[in-house]
């Protein structure tokens, strides 16, 4: 028996990050038995990539809120992980594909945070959190799965590896996008000047504030929240790609802008 499996199977994906470890999943013996204890294994995880110097939680993901991400992972339902400050970029960004076991990309509508979102009297909902958003963007989150074997990852080995995320490029925040119809807004992504994939707004659970007040709501049960300033990537549009050296990606959303990425 191990004595702390929380602990242990934090420490395990924690090394296997550090160490560039290819398509390792967790042991059977410290694989969280569901959502609740692979989130205290995010957790611990995550405090452990804060001491590590990746700096303070500065975001959040919200991941499978989409059918063509949740075919992709055989999940159907949501889930979310931190965003650390140092992995937040704007702008035209280019970085180095051996930084990353395997790097992929997703195409999100990304949201600022105006002020905290404690736990309220009702549960957030899409229309409640309204308020809640100064601004929406064009966002690419970047994933990197060390090329694991999807057929092998359940829900909380997902929840447990603070569901793959990498960091994000954010695009101009739009602080006018009241009037916008978020859920209608057409996206894409294109990968050295090709369209790889399409979608709207409303692939996200039908509409980009509904991860959001899902992620409000659940971090909220979790005994924490969202805070001003922070970042949340409302889910991908398009099905993950991966990338190579030399490919240069971008995320496009009408209304919203564009952001790029660029591997060398």
């Amino acid at each position: 028996m191990v004595a702390d499996p929380i602990e242990s199977a934090a420490a395990y994906l924690f090394q296997a990050a550090r160490n560039g470890d290819q398509g390792i999943p967790l042991p059977n013996d410290i694989i969280p038995a569901d959502a609740d204890a692979a989130y205290q294994v995010q957790d611990r995880l995550q405090a452990m990539w804060i001491d590590a110097g990746a700096g303070p939680i500065a975001g959040w993901k919200v991941a499978l809120t989409s059918k063509v991400m949740q075919e992709l992972l055989s999940v159907a339902r949501p889930c979310e992980g931190a965003i650390f400050a140092s992995r937040i970029h704007q702008g035209e960004v280019t970085m180095r594909h051996g930084d990353f076991v395997n790097i992929g990309v997703e195409t999100e509508i990304a949201v600022r945070i105006a002020h905290d979102l404690p736990a309220t009297h009702a549960p957030y909902d899409q229309d409640n959190i309204r308020p809640g958003v100064a601004a929406c963007m064009a966002a690419i989150e970047v994933v990197d799965d060390r090329a694991i074997d999807y057929k092998l990852v359940e829900a909380p080995q997902l929840i447990a590896d603070n569901s793959f995320n990498a960091g994000c490029i954010l695009g101009v925040d739009v602080t006018a996008w009241q009037d916008l119809d978020l859920a209608a807004l057409p996206g894409r992504m294109l990968i050295n000047g090709e369209v790889v994939g399409e979608g709207v707004g409303g692939d996200a659970l039908g509409h980009p504030l509904i991860p959001l007040a899902w992620l409000a709501n659940n971090l909220n049960q979790r005994g924490t929240m969202l805070h001003a300033g922070d970042v949340v990537l409302t889910g991908s549009i398009v099905a993950t790609k991966w990338l190579q050296p030399g490919d240069h990606m971008v995320t496009e959303i009408d209304g919203l802008g564009r952001t790029s990425l660029t591997v060398t």
